[in-house]
């Protein structure tokens, strides 16, 4: 079984630093497939490991595809560094080509590791009678090889690659097929409030053990891991970095579930509106920035809704993780509160994995929140509308969750 490390370490802490070093460390024989969200920091990590060469996948090659690229230098024994986007369309072949090859992953934030799949109810039924499917334990096969081509050519994909699964005959779901996972001589997840994460959930569905450290700064200015203690985390020193918004313009969020996703389906064109208003007034009038100093954020859907003058171009999306592009920003609004999908909840529920969706939300707002100077460590001011999200922040910095 793969030795899976989760190094669970509150953002700012030397993660990056460390994989490099590790890396600048390692034996050569070792082989490292570093995984990332964004290419601008497979270029740091391309610039910063000076003891090998790391390559990227490219879609130069006859069949112009990164994935084949990926392909072929995981055959050439290449050291690797690419993005999630691309790792998640990992399939058989790829795991055949890891297996025994020897190479550590190195995944710099978690994954989504499944999804559920665009698709109707009134789809479902159709394929399940016009027999082009079945369901086996849950997991859908696709059962026509006489049809090369279909409109739901991406479900026949999906459901070849052995990854899609249906659920209460309701919707389909998608997940990373564990075993690529397996076939790493070793794992090293660097995340934050692991506790809380899909990808968590995931291992605990598929039976992938895991260990947490967490990383700590060794003399000389080297790093180090360390035993898990989130007592070190020094929260009350960043809460104190925080000056999070009290007053009227709160009163829009005091519903426990304002500005989830089904609440803002809801929502009258009038609440847009007061939101928009409230936004122009933070920015503006309460902290004075310029629009290069403020990031903002919502739900995907709704960000024309509640885009306005001097702030529409500093939108930055709320699942954003591991960029330092916004380092200087000081004025932040956080408009959204962070639920699981509920097809997502149900799939782990209904197969006895207990979910901690106040965790999931306060993860993912800090990650957020830590992409603009705080990072640096100084000052913010953020309106955060939600009371739920708020408290949240708040329980966070006392420990209480």
């Amino acid at each position: 079984m793969t030795q899976v490390t989760v190094i669970d370490s509150i953002m700012g802490s030397g993660k990056t630093s460390w994989a490099i070093q590790h890396i600048n460390e390692a034996p050569a024989n070792e082989r490292f497939i570093y995984i990332t969200p964004y290419l601008d920091e497979i270029s740091r990590i391309k610039g910063a490991v000076t003891s090998r060469r790391f390559v990227e996948p490219n879609n130069r090659n006859h069949a112009r595809k990164k994935m084949h690229s990926l392909k072929a230098s995981i055959a050439a024994g290449d050291d690797i560094a690419a993005t999630h986007s691309l790792f998640q369309t990992a399939d058989e072949e790829l795991t055949e080509l890891l297996t025994g090859a020897g190479y550590t992953l190195i995944l710099d934030e978690v994954m989504d590791v499944i999804e559920a799949v665009d698709i109707s109810r009134a789809d479902i039924q159709t394929l399940l009678k016009s027999e082009r499917i079945k369901v086996v334990d849950n997991r859908v096969i696709w059962a026509d090889e006489g049809i090369t081509e279909t409109r739901f050519n991406d479900i026949k994909y999906l459901a070849k690659a052995g990854n899609l699964f249906c659920h209460r005959d309701n919707f389909f779901i998608w997940t990373f097929p564990p075993a690529i996972f397996n076939a790493f001589n070793r794992v090293i997840v660097m995340t934050y409030l692991f506790d809380g994460q899909l990808q968590r959930y995931y291992y605990d569905l598929h039976g992938i053990s895991y260990e947490y450290r967490s990383v700590r700064t060794a003399e000389g200015g080297r790093y180090a891991l360390a035993d898990y203690c989130r007592e070190n985390e020094r929260r009350e020193d960043i809460i104190h970095l925080i000056d999070i918004y009290e007053g009227p313009m709160n009163a829009v969020g005091d519903m426990t579930h304002a500005f989830s996703s089904r609440r803002f389906s809801f929502y009258e064109p009038d609440v847009f509106v007061q939101i928009k208003r409230n936004l122009n007034n933070f920015f503006r009038n309460i902290c004075g920035a310029a629009s290069h100093e403020i990031l903002w954020t919502t739900k995907k859907d709704y960000r024309s809704r509640l885009s306005g003058k001097g702030y529409t171009k500093s939108f930055l999306h709320c699942n954003a993780r591991a960029t330092n592009e916004y380092a200087d920003r000081w004025a932040l609004a956080y408009v959204f509160n962070r639920y699981m999908h509920p097809y997502e909840s149900a799939f782990f529920q209904d197969r006895g994995i207990p979910i901690n969706q106040d965790l999931l939300a306060v993860s993912d707002l800090l990650q957020w929140v830590w992409r603009s100077r705080i990072r640096k460590g100084e000052p913010i001011r953020l309106y955060i509308p939600s009371s739920r999200m708020r408290s949240l922040l708040i329980a966070w910095s006392k420990y209480e969750i």
